[in-house]
């Protein structure tokens, strides 16, 4: 293998590619992500109600309801919040978070603020009701994005929803300085659903508020790679078998 090696005059581009050579594979999903990160305060801010709204609201005694909202000054109260956040830098998430990862609304019989995960949940209380069914494809594509590092598993299993309620989808592969809800950036490997014969297989899908495609798989959590339609590289857009 040819060692790549920055030096002053190289284009920035191979200096770029050299720092990330040496970077983890989180942090090199940043680096070529086509996108300047948010302000480091709008990030903690954003992961502690990821970390909050999708997967500890029962553990930490907060009140959620089935679509999964929390009343924003319970929120606040939280220890990782209080004293840090008010309710102004909870709107201020909620508008401009690039994949529209929260939802508020007024309680329609409290008036309270509350505020939601739109979708990623792994909190068993939050149900479907504030999602959409979908009952046929309608000519929309269904794909999934992941890493070669997970693909050997997937191909002898399928896909799994893990520890969530539900495998995440989108209906377009991302391009560069467009973000987009329901699949990382940096995703290696496309996998395309026949999501009418999995309908008829008696697989599940759903649409969030953000446009993200979501399904609970089969009975063990799952969609089998029977009900794949094609499985791409996304950089070179090669078929893999499978």
């Amino acid at each position: 293998m040819v060692g790549l090696i920055a030096t002053s005059r190289s284009p920035p581009v191979v200096c770029r590619i050299a720092s990330c050579l040496r970077l983890s594979s989180s942090a090199r999903r940043q680096v070529f992500s086509c996108r300047p990160p948010p302000p480091m305060e709008d990030v903690k801010l954003s992961k502690g109600l990821v970390w909050l709204l999708r997967h500890n609201a029962v553990k930490e005694g907060l009140i959620i309801d089935a679509e999964g909202y929390v009343d924003v000054n319970e929120v606040l109260k939280h220890r990782i919040f209080k004293k840090k956040c008010n309710i102004d830098d909870i709107k201020n998430i909620v508008e401009n978070n690039d994949k529209q990862r929260f939802k508020l609304r007024n309680n329609p019989n409290t008036n309270q603020l509350q505020i939601k995960a739109t979708q990623g949940h792994s909190l068993k209380s939050v149900g479907t009701s504030g999602l959409e069914p979908i009952l046929k494809a309608d000519d929309i594509h269904v794909i999934h994005g992941t890493y070669f590092d997970a693909w050997p598993k997937i191909k002898l299993s399928g896909l799994s929803r893990m520890n969530r309620n539900h495998i995440h989808f989108t209906t377009s592969p991302p391009k560069c300085n467009h973000v987009i809800s329901g699949m990382r950036t940096s995703s290696q490997i496309y996998i395309y659903i026949d999501v009418d014969k999995a309908i008829l297989g008696g697989i599940k899908f759903f649409k969030s508020e953000n446009g993200v495609i979501l399904s609970p798989g089969n009975d063990q959590g799952f969609i089998e790679k029977k009900y794949f339609s094609k499985v791409v590289s996304a950089s070179h857009n090669l078929f893999l078998a499978y």
